[in-house]
């Protein structure tokens, strides 16, 4: 009888729901959340727009925006005693103390155990307004300085640069910011979403969900190739090194960090967007140089994008937040902070007809066996 069960090893090619959220198609290398394109979403809308359509379910008006961003913004400050709990663990990863803060934060706040969709939309909101606040905190902590206050005269990705470094960012750089946050919105069943919903599945509340979802993210095949790309960036040293470098890790049939994704098999529409803002970063801080060793290695790479090797919205990103003086163990954070919004949502999908997910494994262990006792074996 199981010798005709098929096995979906990581549930490839599975639909386990239905979602009204993000429309990915990999073959022809398209985004969407809720029906707009990345494209234009990158080039036109700010994140706390973006939060507004994935959270609430369209674009705001200028009213709805206002009221949104209003409420976002009273939400950054955390309590005294989460920013203690940083202090006692503040050397640890930063994956490991956001998701110690964010558990400290159901702990410390009544109003996270609560449940039901205006719950979850409501501690949601302040759960993105929050983790920029977490991570920057830690940033100051461990490297002996008191925590920037978030500045509520600023946006989101404005006042997370403000909090990180302690000076206000350059229009460019806010920008800039911004739309690396609206790339990394969201991205269908990721890993960190579906484990999100799976912990949803069981009826628990949204702070415990975004516990498991940073988790999932912290793990290096999930979030980590941001990091990867920058380690890459800096063994290649110099642009006329790039070609060597590709050609020496395809004769050893080794990976190329920034290429290829699970999902899409023409280049990630999210990369262009990203691409366009380093060199512009790049000139602006004066170091052009890590823009020309990634494209030096876009023009290597080029040959094997028939294969489906083609760039990934992270082999930019890592620069981004190196030209910005941002320590490499951030850079996973970072991405969480970005896709707050899209956790969100996913667990209110879920929630909505829940039901708990339970796949089913396929035993291929030993045969019925008698018992032995211990002074047998």
């Amino acid at each position: 009888m199981t010798d005709n069960v098929k096995i979906n090893r990581g549930l490839k090619g599975v639909y386990f729901e239905r979602s009204g959220v993000s429309d990915i198609d990999g073959a022809a290398g398209t985004l969407q959340y809720r029906g707009y394109s990345i494209h234009d979403l990158a080039k036109h809308a700010t994140f706390e727009e973006v939060c507004h359509l994935l959270m609430k379910g369209e674009l705001p008006n200028a009213a709805e925006i206002a009221a949104f961003d209003a409420e976002m913004r009273a939400a950054r400050s955390v309590p005294d005693a989460v920013l203690d709990i940083i202090r006692v663990c503040k050397d640890g990863h930063p994956m490991d103390v956001l998701r110690t803060a964010v558990s400290a934060l159901a702990a410390l706040e009544p109003d996270s155990l609560a449940t039901g969709e205006e719950a979850f939309l409501r501690n949601g909101m302040r759960l993105t307004a929050q983790v920029p606040t977490l991570v920057a905190a830690h940033e100051a902590i461990r490297s002996g300085r008191d925590p920037v206050a978030p500045d509520d005269s600023l946006g989101h990705a404005a006042n997370w640069l403000w909090m990180l470094k302690g000076e206000k960012p350059s229009d460019n750089a806010a920008r800039l910011a911004d739309v690396d946050f609206v790339l990394h919105a969201e991205h269908g069943a990721n890993a960190s979403s579906f484990a999100a919903r799976v912990t949803v599945g069981t009826e628990a509340n949204l702070h415990g969900a975004i516990v498991t979802a940073l988790s999932t993210l912290a793990g290096p095949a999930h979030g980590g190739a941001a990091e990867d790309v920058m380690k890459m960036v800096k063994e290649i040293g110099t642009p006329d090194k790039a070609a060597e470098y590709v050609k020496t890790k395809r004769a050893n049939r080794e990976a190329v960090t920034g290429f290829g994704h699970r999902v899409y098999r023409a280049e990630d529409p999210r990369a262009r967007h990203m691409r366009e803002g380093v060199r512009k970063l790049g000139e602006e801080m004066g170091a052009p140089e890590w823009y020309e060793i990634l494209q030096a290695v876009v023009e290597a790479m080029k040959p094997y994008s028939r294969h489906g090797l083609n760039v990934n919205v992270d082999f930019y990103s890592g620069v981004i937040y190196q030209l910005h003086g941002i320590p490499m163990d951030l850079y996973v954070p970072i991405f969480a902070i970005g896709r707050m919004p899209g956790w969100v949502i996913q667990c209110i999908e879920q929630q909505r007809g829940n039901i708990l997910i339970r796949p089913l494994t396929l035993y291929n262990g030993p045969e019925p066996r008698e018992w032995v006792p211990i002074d047998a074996r």
